[in-house]
Order: C-alpha cells, then structure tokens, then sequence
C-alpha cells in the first residue's frame, strides 16, 4: 500500500429507524478528493452463530424459515447478541441449547464475518463447540414463532460443505462457518482462537 488512507469523518447524521435488533440511519461522509456522498446504513445488535462438531465428524444443521428470502435455509444454531452484558461465548452456548438442545465442553472461535458490509455494520462472530453432549429433556427451551418448526440434522461435515459448494446452503454464516471449520479439522485445529479473542475492530 502507498500513501495514508483516506480517512472518511461523519459530517452530518439522520436516524430514520429504531429498532429492537437494528437502527437505520443516513450519514453524510467526506469524501476522498473532496466532497461529501450519503449513505444510508444499518447499525446491528450483531449476532453469533455455532458449528456444532461432533466426535463422529458430523455438524449440526438447523433449516429455518427466513421471512425476508420467503423460503427456508439451511443454517447454523445463532442467534443476536441482544442480551444486556451477556459474553459471546455464552450467547453461543445459549443458542446451542435453545436451538439444537446441545451443550458444548469446548468452544472456540472459528471465524468472524462483517455480514453485508456494504450497508450494515453486523458482525458475526462464529464459533467452533466441541464435546457435545444432550441438554435433559426436563431442561429444554420452548420454541416459538419460526423457531417452532424448526429442523435440527446432524450431516458429516464433508457433506455439509459439498451442499455450500452446491449451493444448497447459502445463509452467510453457516457458508463461512462450515468452510472454516472443514479447513481447521483438516489442519488439525491449529489455528482456533480462544473464545474470548476480541472482534475485529
């Protein structure tokens, strides 16, 4: 790289949305060269999701409906990090069990992914559980909503990235989740982050 990055400062802000999980808001940013554009963003709670991994090679597979898209997909237990002081660790195993009745004796970071950076801040932070074992029938969560028909598998996770490869699993953080957990089994989970390691910044 040559030169200093430009750097890009918020002269003015307009908040058109507030929301529980999301606000929508146009900035206006100088712009390199001169001048200033708009842009119009979204400013997320920002989420977790979970590869779930188990000792036979297999990962858990969640197919939920998604209103936006208008049809279900196949994804990975997640959820928002919307839970005033909850840890990202404990939002993960939080999802796990609410959405897959599973508990994890290991978690890692496996990946994180600014979601769709072209007009929201969202990160996603997706971890690696390992040393799964059955949450007790007694302590299950009650789904609601789309949760309520929700569709848990277990798939070898050589199968899981051949239906990304495919195009049969196209929500973001199950695509990045499945392939970087496929690249750490076969690099023999050298490179996992510990599950406090910071966001990217």
């Amino acid at each position: 790289m040559s030169g200093l990055e430009h750097r890009y400062e918020v002269r003015s802000r307009q908040e058109r949305y507030r929301g529980r999980i999301f606000d929508v808001v146009t900035e206006e940013v100088t712009m390199p060269g001169g001048g200033t554009g708009v842009r119009d963003l979204v400013r997320h709670v920002g989420a977790v999701a979970v590869v779930a991994l188990d000792d036979a090679g297999q990962v858990v597979l969640i197919r939920q409906y998604r209103h936006p898209v208008g049809r279900h997909l196949w994804e990975l237990p997640a959820g928002l990090m919307d839970v005033s002081g909850e840890e990202l660790p404990a939002a993960a195993l939080r999802e796990l069990a609410e959405e897959a009745d599973l508990t994890a004796g290991r978690v890692d970071v496996l990946v994180d992914l600014h979601s769709s950076p072209g007009f929201t801040d969202e990160v996603v932070r997706v971890f690696l559980a390992r040393d799964l074992a059955d949450v007790p029938l007694d302590e299950r969560h009650e789904r609601h909503d789309e949760e309520a028909d929700l569709q848990v598998v277990r798939i070898d996770l050589d199968e899981a990235v051949a239906m990304v490869l495919a195009g049969e699993v196209t929500n973001a953080s199950a695509v990045a989740g499945l392939l970087a957990a496929a690249r750490a089994r076969d690099t023999g989970f050298t490179a996992l982050r510990r599950a406090d390691a910071p966001l990217p910044r």
